[in-house]
């Protein structure tokens, strides 16, 4: 397994309130119905847009290949949310850490860790990468308060 993360954004809310808003993902769809249009590249609007939420489950487009489908397998408040892939014919998990930082902040980190093979690490890498890059920046503009 191959780990890629996100740089760590700050939050304007401590651990625990951002604890119980994402770990019921259905308060992730009105949280992030309240990001500012100007957060979002323009080219994936449409994509987030379309990102379906249960309470348990995300699914993300994924164009050609189909969406990503991750359900929720780990919670352990306030500090992690751990969610798994599912249909894709690799073994990846997609985790959510988040650390106090004071009583009205709080840090937060997304973890990718996928199984692929290493010929296919230089092809694939950057694409994880960067969508793993953007689940954090999605994550820091949240307005959780």
């Amino acid at each position: 397994m191959t780990t890629y993360s996100s740089p760590e954004v700050t939050l304007k809310a401590d651990a625990s309130t951002v604890f119980s808003k994402i770990s019921n993902l259905e308060n992730l769809r009105t949280m992030l119905d309240k990001v500012s249009p100007d957060k979002i590249p323009a080219d994936k609007r449409q994509m987030f847009d379309n990102i379906k939420i249960t309470a348990d489950s995300i699914e993300v487009p994924g164009g050609p290949m189909g969406s990503l489908i991750f359900r929720v397998v780990e919670k352990r408040p306030p500090e992690l949310i751990k969610l798994n892939g599912e249909g894709i014919p690799i073994a990846m998990s997609l985790a959510m850490h988040v650390k106090p930082e004071g009583e009205t902040e709080s840090k937060a980190r997304v973890d990718i860790e996928i199984d692929i093979p290493v010929m296919l690490k230089p092809m694939v890498g950057g694409q994880i990468q960067k969508m793993a890059n953007q689940f954090g920046e999605v994550l820091g503009a949240i307005p959780f308060a």
